[in-house]
């Protein structure tokens, strides 16, 4: 890859860059109990979501990486379910977290080393088609975004919402 440029004009870098940041702030000083919550049998806790971030962190670099030195390279999809069933979303919040932290540093160094005219680079997605760097980086910030609101939701609706009396009436939660 070619030297350091700057990384200001990639979609979404800033949101990349704060995120591990903005969790870290989010998360201070939820307690363990409140991070392994799920709110439904069907949903994630805290901590799978973290898992699940940490874990897609390496398919979505992996994807950028290949886009930029391979023309137009066969890229796989993502089964989160399958993931989720592999157990690669086990681990407790505190654990997945720096797990997350960590690859997404991974992840930035990449991007801050592409070089120009990467964004048009594209490979084949197996279910979407020709997808292209600047795709791909739209949505990883739109996906942190999410995830962002689904952790608040969730830390929310476990730690406070029943503990607020009759203000619970002003309210809806939907973790």
């Amino acid at each position: 890859m070619s030297p350091q440029r700057s990384s200001a004009n990639l979609p979404g870098m800033s949101l990349l860059e704060q995120m591990p940041i903005i969790m870290e702030k989010i998360l201070l000083d939820v307690p363990d109990s409140t991070m392994a919550w799920k709110p439904a049998a069907d949903r994630w806790s805290i901590s799978e979501v973290l898992g699940h971030l940490s874990d897609i962190e390496q398919c979505w670099r992996e994807r950028i990486k290949r886009m930029a030195q391979e023309d137009s390279p066969a890229l796989e999809s993502y089964d989160q379910n399958a993931s989720y069933a592999a157990g690669k979303y086990a681990g407790t919040g505190r654990e997945n977290l720096r797990k997350f932290c960590h690859e997404r540093d991974r992840s930035l160094s990449l991007l801050r080393y592409l070089p120009e005219g990467a964004l048009g680079r594209s490979g084949q997605h197996a279910e979407l088609g020709r997808v292209t760097i600047s795709d791909q980086l739209h949505s990883w910030a739109f996906h942190d975004l999410g995830h962002i609101k689904q952790i608040s939701e969730i830390y929310r609706a476990g730690s406070f919402y029943t503990r607020m009396g009759p203000f619970k009436g002003y309210y809806t939660v939907k973790p």
